[in-house]
């Protein structure tokens, strides 16, 4: 999944004020619990606090009872590369704006192989429901696909 290449630009930073050795991996289980701990984040310059609090708005919040670790935050950022996707960004631009939203680091090569798992996923579900004569989901599959590939 893409979330598991995720990196953040400054766990550093983030080890630093935890007081621990922590992962650079943006959805480890370690960072994660990190970033819903009670750390102070107001001794952070103002950019890294903003973008730790985006990225905690983004996809840490959920009701989940095992959250962070219920598995929502990996497919909410997986739901924000797909949505970035379709919405005309290319595989350079996502990374770009991952980056600089919620300084997160992700290979566009990796971005971009992500892109062709889900169009190949969709691609499965379409057949499937074709197959099940479920024309609407197969429509809406072939919609996405669509809006992914162009």
């Amino acid at each position: 999944m893409i979330a598991d290449r995720a990196r953040f630009r400054h766990a550093k930073k983030l080890e630093r004020l935890a007081g621990y050795r922590l992962p650079e991996l943006a959805f480890s289980g370690n960072m994660l619990e990190t970033l819903t701990s009670r750390i102070d984040y107001d001794s952070l310059d103002y950019a890294v606090r903003e973008q730790i609090l985006a990225f905690f708005n983004e996809f840490l919040r959920c009701d989940c009872r095992d959250s962070p670790l219920c598995g929502c935050p990996e497919k909410k950022f997986a739901n924000k590369v797909l949505e970035l996707r379709m919405n005309g960004l290319d595989h350079r631009q996502i990374a770009a704006y991952l980056l600089d939203e919620y300084g997160i680091e992700l290979f566009p090569a990796d971005i971009l192989s992500f892109l062709e798992e889900s169009v190949h996923v969709l691609e499965a579900i379409s057949d499937v429901s074709r197959l099940q004569s479920r024309d609407e989901l197969a429509k809406k599959t072939a919609d996405t696909i669509h809006l992914i590939e162009r």
